[in-house]
């Protein structure tokens, strides 16, 4: 298997997995963003996003999906079967964890910091990172009384959702989180697969995401 990964892009969700799963993997840092300083990375993901994912003659470029995939090929252990009573909430914490909590943010950055200056809307930025903290009551809720998101256990929803909320702590986001939240985040975050795959990439001179 390989993966392609910028610095604390959601690439970081599938490094994080197979970390978690102890998989051999080959892992190729980039540049963030590849497709302006890596321009050959095009030929394997036309849109020049991260991550891409190869597992043989299988391409994957969602950060959830990947993980998804993972876990129902090759690691059951941090899936929930279909036949769970807590199935359906296991799926809907996976894609609530992109498409409501990190959808924001990628938009917050786009416009707070990723813009030429002169394109740059404050007010919007300031509007995504609202909208995305408002995202968080559904979570705030379901954790006040859980150390996990399914079945008492540590799932890739959790690897998925703690992305979402790291992220936002590289927002400068974590001082408008829930006692829970935070509580919750700094649990997932002293995982040893965690600081492994943080670490794989920490003191890289490429750019990354927030530099």
């Amino acid at each position: 298997m390989k993966l392609w990964h910028c610095h604390d892009a959601r690439s970081l969700r599938p490094l994080w997995a197979l970390e978690e799963m102890g998989r051999e993997y080959e892992l190729e840092i980039l540049p963030f963003p590849p497709r302006f300083f890596q321009k050959e990375y095009l030929s394997i993901n036309p849109l020049g996003t991260v991550p891409s994912f190869e597992d043989g003659a299988i391409q994957m470029t969602e950060s959830t999906g990947i993980c998804h995939y993972l876990a129902e090929r090759y690691a059951p252990e941090l899936s929930v079967p279909s036949d769970h009573p807590e199935y359906g909430s296991y799926l809907n914490w996976m894609y609530h964890s992109d498409a409501t909590l990190t959808f924001p943010q990628t938009l917050y950055l786009r416009y707070k910091l990723l813009e030429p200056e002169e394109r740059r809307q404050p007010q919007v930025a300031t509007d995504y990172a609202n909208w995305y903290i408002a995202r968080l009551r559904l979570l705030d809720a379901h954790i006040k009384e859980r150390e996990f998101l399914c079945d008492g256990r540590f799932t890739m929803a959790d690897i998925a959702i703690t992305y979402a909320l790291y992220l936002g702590e590289l927002n400068g986001f974590a001082d408008r989180y829930t006692e829970q939240v935070r509580a919750y985040l700094a649990a997932m975050k002293q995982r040893p697969a965690f600081i492994t795959a943080i670490a794989r990439t920490e003191g890289s001179d490429v750019p990354s995401l927030l530099k």
